[in-house]
């Protein structure tokens, strides 16, 4: 993985099962209930919502209590080691993603994450987990990972802006509504969903630097610029 900017971002199934013993490791299964409870990797945790939303206002990612609550249920303290996995890197990128706003960098997303684990004969279990811990997760949330309205509202005309909606085709051109009042896309916001960012096979790595390079730069999507996702 070093041809990436930010390999450490993700972990391969063979240093994840030489490792699934360490004591300052937590394996956080983010696809379904259901999924999870037909198999999943040794030691891996459920959490309560794998979107991880405040359960006042769905729009938002939880409160810094309750993300702190939900990562010490999950047996996360602020020293550990947090390797995140799904069928597609989508919820557990999510996880990724809340734990580094809430200021743990120490985490990583599984490289083809469960379909590959699968498909190359590392062990499963079929055990319930529940780790808990009292030492301290400490919420110190980085406000520049995250964009307000307001925010985005004041750099639609920023040429130095990109605003990248990772939405699925139908929900960007409106003909799936998803149960909102509104439908479309943000002005001038540049379109390509999130699922073409890994290989369109049965196991779903995350494509090459280069593949991503040039995708993105056919969007518009170039390292000078700030990219909001929405």
């Amino acid at each position: 993985m070093a041809d990436y900017a930010r390999g450490d971002m993700l972990v391969e199934g063979a240093w994840l099962q030489a490792h699934l013993n360490d004591p300052n490791l937590r394996i956080v299964d983010c696809d379904t209930r259901d999924a999870y409870r037909r198999a999943h990797i040794p030691g891996a945790v459920f959490p309560s919502d794998t979107f991880l939303k405040n359960p006042e206002d769905r729009r938002f990612v939880m409160k810094p209590d309750q993300f702190a609550a939900e990562m010490k249920s999950l047996g996360i303290d602020d020293d550990t080691l947090v390797i995140a996995y799904d069928q597609a890197s989508n919820t557990a990128s999510r996880l990724w993603w809340a734990l580094n706003y809430y200021g743990h960098t120490n985490v990583k997303v599984l490289n083809g994450s469960w379909l590959q684990w699968l498909a190359e004969g590392r062990p499963v279990s079929l055990k319930s987990e529940s780790h808990t811990t009292d030492k301290p997760f400490t919420p110190r949330a980085d406000e520049s990972l995250y964009a307000t309205a307001e925010y985005v509202m004041s750099k639609l005309d920023d040429p130095n802006v990109v605003i990248w909606d990772v939405r699925s085709d139908g929900e960007w051109d409106g003909t799936v509504t998803r149960g909102n009042k509104r439908q479309g896309h943000m002005p001038g916001a540049k379109h390509l969903e999130w699922t073409h960012n890994y290989e369109q096979d049965e196991i779903k790595r995350w494509k090459s630097a280069d593949a991503l390079l040039q995708q993105l730069e056919a969007c518009g999507i170039t390292p000078e610029k700030e990219v909001i996702t929405v």
